[in-house]
C-alpha cells in the first residue's frame, strides 16, 4: 500500500512512517525540507529506499494535490503542537487550513483509508469526566486546543459527509526520537533541568509516541474495527504528582515539588501567556499546560500502553544521548555510561 503523510518529520509522523515501513508499507512524504525526512527517519532505522518525498506545505493546495494523488491511503499528521502563545499565527494556518486542504484532496483523489490525528484536547472543554470518542467537539480559549478543536470540525464533517476519515485521539505523548523537541519532550526535559519547581494539581492522559505509531500501523492494516471512527490510542490517565513521581523512580534524583491548586494558578498561566508575547525566551509556565491539568479529564476506553517506567526512562535515556541532559540531571552522576545505548531505541515497535 502507498499512503501519503503529512507531519511526517514530527514526532508522531516520524515514529508511525516507522511503523508503516517495517510493515511493508510504501510512504510518501509532504515536506517543506527533503533534507530533514532523513535526519528524522534514519535514527529509526527506517529504509530510506521505501520513502519518497513532495516537497511543499500543508496549506499549498498544489503540492498536497500532487502528495495524495494515487495514494491508496492518507495520513494527515501535520500539526504545530506548542502552548507557546506567540505561535497562535501559524497554528491556524497549519492546524486548521492545512487539515482542510489535506482532507479535501484525499477526498478528492479517492483515498480508502483517511487518517486525521486529532488530540485529546479536542474534546475539551466537557461536562464529561471520562472523556469517550462520541464526546462533542470542545470549545476551548488557548490557541493550540482551539486550532485542534477547529481541524476536529472538519474531519467530523468528512466522516458525516461519508468519507472514510478515521480520527485518532493521541495523549501527551513521551518516548525516544523526537526531531524537533516538542512540547511534551521539552517539559520533561525542563523538570529534570529544574526549571519546574511548582506544578498544578489535577493531570492528563500519557502515552508512548511507539504506541501511538504502532496503532496508526495498525488501522491501515484492517485493525481497531471497521475504517470511519474514532479512537483514543494507548495512554493511561497520570496525576502530576505520579508524573513527578514516575521521574523521581526512574532518575534516582528528589526533584523538590510544590503542587498548587490547578485553578488558582489558571490566572499565573494566562498572565505568561501575555507576557510571552513579547518576551524573547520561553517561559515554562503556559496557560494551556494549566489549563490542561484543571480541566483534569481522563480517556475512556483507550488502549493500555506499555509501563510508564520504560517510557519516561526511554525519553530520559535518548535527552542524555543527545546531550539535552547533563548526567547529573539524568540521574546517572557517578555511574559508568548509559542504561542502554541508542542502538536499543531503533527497536520501535513491540
Amino acid at each position: 500500500m502507498l499512503v501519503s503523510v503529512t507531519g511526517g518529520t514530527g514526532f508522531v509522523g516520524a515514529h508511525s512512517v516507522a511503523a508503516l515501513v517495517r510493515r511493508g508499507h510504501r510512504v510518501r512524504l509532504l515536506v517543506r525540507d527533503e533534507g530533514k525526512a532523513e535526519r528524522a527517519l534514519a535514527p529509526l532505522g527506517v529504509d530510506l529506499g521505501a520513502v519518497a518525498t513532495t516537497v511543499g506545505d500543508v496549506t499549498d493546495a498544489a503540492a498536497v494535490d500532487g502528495a495524495v494523488r494515487g495514494a491508496d491511503a492518507v495520513l494527515h499528521a501535520a500539526s504545530v503542537y506548542s502552548f507557546d502563545s506567540r505561535r497562535r499565527a501559524e497554528m491556524r494556518r497549519v492546524n486548521e487550513r492545512g487539515t482542510e486542504v489535506v482532507l479535501d484532496a484525499a477526498r478528492r483523489h479517492g483515498a480508502g483509508q483517511i487518517v486525521h490525528v486529532s488530540t485529546f484536547g479536542a474534546l475539551s472543554p466537557t461536562t464529561w469526566r471520562i472523556v469517550g470518542v462520541d464526546a462533542p467537539v470542545g470549545r476551548p480559549r488557548e490557541a493550540y486546543t482551539a486550532t485542534k478543536a477547529a481541524a476536529e470540525r472538519i474531519a467530523r464533517g468528512h466522516q458525516a459527509a461519508g468519507a472514510p476519515v478515521t480520527i485518532t485521539y493521541p495523549p501527551a505523548l513521551l518516548g525516544p526520537h523526537d526531531p524537533n523537541l516538542g512540547d511534551q519532550t521539552a517539559r520533561l526535559r525542563n523538570a529534570l533541568r529544574g526549571l519546574m519547581p511548582m506544578w498544578p494539581t489535577g493531570g492528563f492522559p500519557v502515552g508512548d509516541v511507539r504506541d501511538t505509531a504502532e496503532f496508526h500501523a495498525d488501522l491501515f492494516d484492517g485493525g481497531h474495527g471497521e475504517g470511519g471512527g474514532r479512537h483514543h490510542t494507548p495512554g493511561r490517565y497520570l496525576s502530576t504528582r505520579q508524573y513527578v513521581a514516575a521521574l523521581r523512580e526512574v532518575t534516582g534524583r528528589r526533584l523538590p515539588a510544590v503542587f498548587l491548586p490547578a485553578r488558582t494558578m489558571l490566572p499565573v498561566g494566562l498572565l505568561a501567556d501575555v507576557l510571552q508575547r513579547v518576551w524573547p525566551w520561553h517561559i515554562p509556565a503556559e496557560y494551556g499546560a494549566v489549563h490542561t491539568c484543571a480541566a483534569d479529564l481522563r480517556p475512556a476506553g483507550a488502549p493500555k500502553p506499555r509501563p510508564v517506567d520504560e517510557t519516561f526512562r526511554d525519553t530520559v535515556r535518548w535527552l542524555r544521548g543527545k546531550g539535552l541532559l547533563t548526567a547529573g540531571q539524568a540521574g546517572l552522576a557517578g555511574r559508568t555510561g548509559l542504561p542502554g545505548d541508542e542502538r536499543e531505541l531503533r527497536t520501535e515497535g513491540r
